[in-house]
């Protein structure tokens, strides 16, 4: 139902014009700012200035303290250039005194070039383009089907990276869960940073693409603070869809000889900032305080907690059956599930292959499925996790994952603490050939800053890397593995992030062998081969990949006379071999021998593969024997 225009209230010109003197108010400090710390990105403030004013000063509802209180409206600024204005609205609102606007992009102050969550006022990292709407979806979910809450969501887009796809995922996903709560604002100031965007100013084809995924769309002068009052209030009053505002704005807005000319993308004015200064300051009315105070925000949030979740029932398998890893990772998903209802789980149409089908059949309520749109799903996950308000899982192929590193990096930027699992890891998966086999994971999440890398080997692992990833700060990163391998350890086996596991040893143990998931399998059976021959291994299952138990490893090497072996169903960059050689680097007397894929593979049955490829146990027996 489209109820636009019901019971407006037009502001009157006393309003207007405050309004009017805030954007031009921030757009002083823009100028201010980004001079002082001679870069930034002023003229793509200017652009966004009355749209800034209106939301925080006419429609948003919120407290300043604290100003990311559950029940606070959300506003992301997916166009993150633009950081000076932001801070510019924060500071008026009285958040910070704003003379603390001349140390933007300063060293050792909080106000950097783009957003980060060091500053209390900000959820999510922005400044990679793109990524912002997918955030606002996951809020404005949560606000809509779990807080149920009188709080909404806006996020202003620049035009140019509405030329990335994943706004449009992000898009067809709010208008497939009717996120009326969530309103997107486009800022169509036609310039990019090296020419004008594609669209330029025309708004008719944005209108067209945004009703087309199932937005109610309104185009309006972004300038004009009574057509952006009224459309803003139009949005709160529209039901079943999201609302997308199409703003046609200027690039460096007020500023003589630079509105709408190119080449002033991030530069500071420098010796043209006095001039511009004065242009803009003649048309402030009340050059002094202006005492507008924010709208109240609607304290209806639930509390809700999220520590300490536990599974509500041990792992209960029996040592020596098969079990597929990915498998465990539904049945730890429900457990923690039955736990805690925060806990939220998302997939990308691969759920019957992740297993996180088997969470939705129980939990259906904390189910988010977020179709074949990775970059999104991640977005989404990491808006979810904010303000601690959930527990996000996310699940897909591994190797899908590699299309939303750029959302994971921002992520680990957002300091969430979003979960992923990624399946189908590696070659065993078989006959589906290279493109579905995840290689490349573990190197690419041990390189986010702050990461947790499980690599559970076994079902009991897994759901306890299930239960400690929910209770882990960070970016979690959880590998499952799609062939069913022997179960290891019983379920009341204690396990923690850091220490790893020594699966097999003895006295005469002559090599240690590291491996995880079915190299480990194989690794177990490489020993019985080797102890035919009378020599014996020490085998070691790391647990996580990222902290690893150095001090487990090293004394393992020290009672096999330092030599290790690795083994991994992963590409030898910075993977499990890697891991371990960094970790002893500066160890003597050590020598690893690092048993990976080395070639691109192809499709085969499993076993055939992992024996071609060199990592299986006859693999392992020939290096061990290489070593001694």
């Amino acid at each position: 139902m489209d109820g636009a225009g019901e019971n407006y209230h037009r502001p009157d010109a006393k309003k207007v014009q405050e309004l009017n003197d805030i954007a031009n108010k921030l757009r002083v400090h823009s100028i201010q700012s980004t001079n002082a710390s001679n870069s930034g990105h002023p003229t793509s403030c200017c652009s966004a200035a009355e749209i800034m004013s209106v939301l925080f000063f006419h429609v948003m509802r919120y407290k300043l303290d604290p100003p990311k209180d559950a029940s606070n409206d959300r506003f992301i600024l997916s166009k993150g250039h633009a950081a000076p204005v932001l801070y510019a609205a924060w500071a008026e609102t009285g958040l910070f005194p704003v003379k603390d606007l001349l140390q933007l992009r300063k060293m050792g102050h909080d106000l950097e070039g783009h957003p980060t969550p060091r500053l209390n006022f900000i959820d999510v990292g922005t400044g990679s383009l793109g990524q912002g709407l997918s955030n606002a979806a996951g809020m404005a979910y949560v606000g809509k089907y779990w807080d149920k809450a009188s709080y909404r969501t806006y996020c202003v887009i620049g035009d140019g990276e509405s030329a990335e796809g994943s706004i449009w995922e992000a898009c067809a996903f709010a208008s497939y869960y009717k996120l009326d709560n969530l309103v997107a604002i486009f800022d169509v100031n036609r310039l990019g940073q090296s020419q004008a965007a594609s669209l330029e100013h025309n708004t008719d084809v944005y209108k067209a693409r945004l009703e087309g995924f199932g937005f109610h769309t309104i185009v309006l002068d972004g300038h004009d603070v009574e057509a952006l009052c009224k459309a803003f209030h139009d949005a709160s009053t529209v039901k079943g869809k999201p609302t997308a505002i199409v703003a046609k704005t200027f690039k460096g807005k007020g500023i003589p000889g630079i509105e709408d000319e190119l080449n002033w993308h991030g530069k500071a004015l420098g010796g043209k900032a006095e001039a511009a200064l004065k242009a803009i300051g003649d048309l402030i009315v009340n050059k002094g305080p202006h005492g507008m105070l924010p709208n109240p925000a609607v304290n209806d949030a639930p509390a809700v907690s999220i520590a300490n979740i536990k599974l509500s029932e041990a792992p209960s398998y029996k040592k020596g059956d098969k079990i597929a890893t990915r498998k465990a990772y539904g049945s730890g998903l429900i457990k923690i599930g039955n736990s805690n209802q925060r806990v939220v789980a998302l997939d990308c149409d691969t759920k019957n292959s992740t297993f996180a089908e088997d969470f939705r059949k129980v939990h259906p309520d904390q189910f988010i499925e977020c179709f074949i749109a990775e970059q999104n799903m991640v977005g989404v996950a990491i808006g979810c996790a904010c303000r601690d308000r959930t527990v996000a899982f996310a699940s897909t192929f591994a190797c899908f994952l590699s299309r939303a590193y750029d959302q994971i990096r921002m992520g680990a930027i957002s300091q969430t603490n979003a979960n992923f699992c990624g399946s189908h890891a590696g070659i065993s998966i078989g006959e589906d050939g290279p493109s579905q086999m995840a290689l490349e994971d573990l190197a690419m999440f041990r390189a986010v800053q702050g990461s947790t890398v499980f690599y559970p080997s076994d079902a009991v692992s897994m759901e306890r890397a299930v239960e400690l990833a929910a209770n882990t700060k960070g970016i979690c990163f959880i590998r499952s593995s799609r062939p069913a391998t022997p179960v290891l350890y019983d379920g009341q086996e204690e396990f923690r992030v850091g220490l790893a596991k020594v699966v097999k040893q003895s006295e005469s143990d002559k090599v240690t062998v590291i491996g995880s998931g079915i190299t480990l399998a194989e690794a177990v059976e490489a020993s019985t081969l080797l102890a035919a021959d009378s020599i014996n291994i020490r085998i070691i299952d790391p647990f996580t990949i990222k902290p690893l138990d150095k001090d487990t490893i090293l004394a393992a090497a020290k009672a096999t006379g330092g030599k290790i072996v690795t083994v991994e169903d992963h590409y030898p960059e910075g993977g499990i071999g890697d891991a371990v050689a960094g970790a002893l680097c500066e160890e003597a007397g050590i020598v690893i021998k690092k048993l990976a894929v080395r070639d691109l593979p192809r499709s085969g049955p499993s076993q055939v593969l992992l024996e071609t490829f060199g990592i299986d146990r006859n693999a392992i027996v020939a290096a061990v024997k290489g070593l001694l």
